[in-house]
């Protein structure tokens, strides 16, 4: 899972810094940020700001966006893997067979 937070959106609040220090930082604007590896990532609106989310950390980062009253920030699910795809399909055709 990855997440970023629309900075424009952020209201500053640290909500989400209190849920989970390890994935969102605020930086000296007083918006929050997400952070992956310890560093902000600062390309509002970029690809640049998507952060993995630890597996440790994903009831957190659920639960900071949940909580956020700025609604800011927002949880995308991977991709399947590469190979997955073609192994679901694989299973469908069996199942129909």
């Amino acid at each position: 899972m990855r997440v970023w937070i629309d900075q424009d959106l952020c209201t500053g609040d640290g909500i989400c810094i209190d849920h989970c220090p390890d994935v969102f930082v605020q930086l000296e604007d007083g918006i929050a940020y997400v952070a992956e590896g310890g560093m902000a990532l600062n390309d509002p609106g970029g690809s640049g700001s998507l952060a993995a989310i630890p597996d440790r950390a994903v009831a957190d980062v659920i639960h900071a966006a949940e909580a956020c009253p700025g609604e800011c920030i927002f949880i995308e699910a991977d991709p399947p893997a590469a190979g997955v795809a073609e192994v679901d399909a694989a299973h469908a055709d069996d199942a129909a067979a």
